[in-house]
């Protein structure tokens, strides 16, 4: 069974590239995530984009491993449930990890 995930692009006012998911990423939809990421990465030319993952309620390894391919160029603003799941992962040791604001 496919679980529900939205992803969606768009910009800072500072002109970054976020790319905002929604709902929860699984090995069901982690190729779309990965999809969507690559496209943000393509879209900042080489900039630092944002990963947007505070309406995210659940992430697995897959959906973990779809960000590592990018931790040189973006930076996640994550919910206070995730937080600990991307220290875990080492995700915060190697890319910039902030919780939301």
């Amino acid at each position: 069974m496919s679980t529900p995930l939205t992803c969606t692009t768009g910009r800072h006012p500072d002109g970054a590239v976020v790319l905002t998911a929604t709902g929860e990423i699984d090995m069901s939809n982690a190729a779309a995530f990965a999809a969507a990421l690559n496209g943000a990465g393509d879209e900042s030319a080489g900039a630092t984009f944002v990963v947007d993952l505070t309406r995210v309620e659940y992430i697995d390894s897959a959906g973990l491993a779809a960000l590592f391919p990018h931790v040189d160029r973006l930076r996640l603003i994550s919910n206070p449930l995730l937080s600990p799941v991307l220290t875990i992962a080492g995700l915060d040791d190697i890319t910039t990890a902030a919780p939301e604001s």
